[in-house]
């Protein structure tokens, strides 16, 4: 069964193809960028092929997804015979508000409740929801099916998820924490588990999900107790570009000082702050590893400051599991950096985390336990494939409808 997972931004359409019949298989992936703009960016890979790469004007992501479709079915750069080859296509969709508590098979109701949500996600559900209106249009009648990042966190109870403000407003405005990368986090405890020989269900888990966004969560029993990511994706840990958790009365006072409306103080949080406010070099973790060998002072102060918030959401979670049995790794910076993996672990044996950094040393992109023998916790660096996951639940709810 041919599976397309769609990933659809606001400017692009990350894409792969997985053949499922022998167990979910890659045998093409791409990315469209800059749709909407001129010159338009397509990467295709096909397995076995070489990279196949084309600058064309994409208006728009019915056009785009139409370009992904003739890429997939060339006869030189292509995997497929004919677009019927297509038996689902499976969509990640940013936010499910409390609506969705697990991967759905879309309908019109479906589609509604995601374009409600958008006010929730208006960066990502609007382009989610064009990338399932295109398929409707270029491959009428295909199954699809909807998993959504929130998903996994709407276990939480409603002690971690609320907010302490009128209450009136949750009523209203649905305002509450979300958490975001649920996908990711399920995916990577699951496999951290079996890593480990132990069933997901048994155990006590922290998955910290750093990249250019980030988040950390706590699983308990197989399901989501907390998360640091709240109402919308800049809450929580440093990011690239985002604050994190902050004081709002810090917001009120620069909006008061420098006379910024709601808007300018919507770019500041989430596009002007993070590494990139505080060293204003680079939101990118491998500039700022460089400059800090090189002694930049403010590259040193910003990965002290990611590790330490990372370092203290891990401690909050482990007091609200009573004990953690997994600590996990994973998302571009937390697969690749190990000295920042280094800086939060360091100094966690009193928690039970003998972390190994001979072990850590080196380690990228690869699974690998970073705890030595006997330690109380183990931790560890999984790589994740939210792609994967997708494909998985679109094919086993296809199947079972």
């Amino acid at each position: 069964m041919i599976v397309l997972v769609l990933n659809c931004g606001s400017s692009s359409i990350k894409y792969k193809v997985f053949e499922t019949i022998n167990g979910p298989e890659v045998v093409a992936k791409g990315l469209i960028e800059r749709i909407g703009l001129t010159d338009s960016i397509i990467t295709h890979k096909p397995k076995g092929k070489d990279t196949y790469k084309a600058i064309n004007d994409i208006p728009d992501h019915t056009i785009g997804i139409n370009c992904v479709i003739e890429v997939l079915l060339d006869k030189e750069h292509g995997v497929l015979k004919n677009i019927k080859d297509i038996k689902a296509v499976g969509h990640r969709v940013a936010h499910g508000g409390e609506n969705f508590i697990t991967s759905v098979l879309i309908d019109e109701s479906v589609k509604r409740d995601i374009e409600n949500c958008s006010e929730l996600a208006p960066l990502h559900n609007p382009a989610n929801l064009k990338g399932i209106l295109s398929v409707e249009r270029l491959i009428p009648g295909i199954p699809q099916v909807a998993v959504f990042d929130t998903s996994f966190h709407q276990t939480m109870p409603d002690f971690a998820y609320m907010y302490a403000i009128p209450y009136e407003y949750y009523k209203k405005y649905r305002i509450r924490k979300y958490g975001f990368h649920g996908t990711s986090h399920k995916f990577v405890a699951q496999k951290a588990a079996e890593m480990i020989g132990k069933k997901f269900e048994d155990l006590k888990i922290i998955t910290c999900h750093l990249g250019n966004g980030a988040s950390v969560a706590a699983i308990e029993n197989g399901k989501s107790f907390d998360t640091s990511m709240g109402f919308t994706p800049v809450d929580g840990l440093i990011m690239g570009t985002r604050t994190g958790e902050i004081d709002p009365g810090v917001l009120i006072y620069i909006a008061d000082k420098e006379h910024l409306n709601v808007k300018g103080v919507s770019n500041m949080i989430n596009k002007k702050s993070g590494v990139m406010g505080i060293t204003n070099l680079s939101s990118d973790m491998r500039d700022l590893e460089k400059a800090a060998y090189e002694g930049n002072e403010r590259a040193i102060l910003a990965l002290n400051m990611y590790a330490y918030r990372v370092k203290k959401f891990i401690g909050a979670y482990i007091a609200a599991l009573n004990g953690v049995d997994l600590l996990v790794f994973t998302g571009g910076v937390g697969e690749n950096d190990f000295n920042l993996r280094k800086l939060i672990c360091s100094e966690m044996d009193f928690l039970g985390i003998d972390f190994d950094e001979d072990m850590n040393d080196g380690v990228k992109g690869k699974d690998a336990v970073l705890t030595r023998p006997g330690s109380r916790a183990t931790a560890v660096v999984v790589t994740t494939d939210e792609e994967l996951v997708i494909a998985t639940d679109t094919r086993n709810i296809v199947m079972a409808n």
